[in-house]
């Protein structure tokens, strides 16, 4: 290779098979990290976008039986904190039809419902995140590997020569490090993105979890001051 054309794209072209591999390899899972990323954001958007909106109508004084039947009908497009909400009154609802009454059964078994369904939902939430930290503790390395193999395939050819200067060994040293560059293209969009998301989910999770003991403290008042009836409001809580 001419010491004088050290563009990006002579240095892949002439990178051997290995390193090109290699950087082959990059280039695809940074497309998939970046594919991810935006996934997850518009997810994420999406996931905060349908809470507020639950948690508005829920404070607005509407019945909780009302509140469930609606969840009911808009499973599909219920929000994660909407269908926690639902799984909790399907469970206090069918505990009532057996006619258990104490309050104590009623309350632990929604709450356990509800336990359930949240780890359902983060388990949807915090989907992509172990791919993207992988992606960030793998691509460096991965980079790296291909920048040592490219050093050890320049040295062994500049072996039959007599005199090497630095004019020889730089294209070869130049071309090896791409593959070390092109590992921290994929690896720092992903760690950024992971770190984000990571602080976005557990502020979902927390709201969620807020949200559960808020919603099991109205069941209880309510049990608590209505024990036979199943028609409570969550206004005025």
């Amino acid at each position: 290779m001419n010491s004088q054309n050290m563009s990006i794209i002579s240095l892949v072209l002439h990178a051997s098979w290995v390193v090109q591999l290699v950087m082959l390899l990059l280039l695809g899972v940074s497309v998939a990290s970046w594919a991810a990323i935006f996934r997850k954001l518009f997810a994420l958007k999406r996931v905060k976008t349908l809470n507020e909106d639950f948690e508005r109508e829920f404070w607005s004084g509407t019945s909780l039986n009302d509140l469930y039947a609606a969840a009911a009908q808009n499973a599909k497009q219920a929000g994660p904190m909407e269908r926690i909400f639902a799984s909790g009154m399907r469970e206090y609802q069918k505990l009532r039809e057996r006619r258990i009454v104490d309050p104590g059964t009623l309350l632990d078994g929604a709450r356990r419902a509800m336990r359930a369904s949240f780890q359902r939902e983060m388990d949807v939430v915090e989907s992509s995140l172990s791919f993207l930290a992988s992606v960030g503790s793998v691509s460096p390395y991965v980079g790296l590997f291909g920048t040592v193999w490219g050093i050890m395939h320049a040295f062994t050819g500049f072996a039959g020569m007599e005199q090497v200067t630095l004019a020889t060994v730089a294209p070869g040293i130049a071309e090896a490090l791409v593959a070390t560059a092109i590992g921290l293209f994929a690896a720092i969009p992903a760690v950024i993105a992971y770190n984000r998301f990571a602080r976005d989910i557990d502020r979902v999770a927390t709201h969620q979890e807020t949200f559960i003991e808020e919603f099991s403290n109205i069941l209880q008042r309510n049990l608590g001051a209505q024990p036979a009836s199943s028609g409570h409001t969550a206004s005025g809580h």
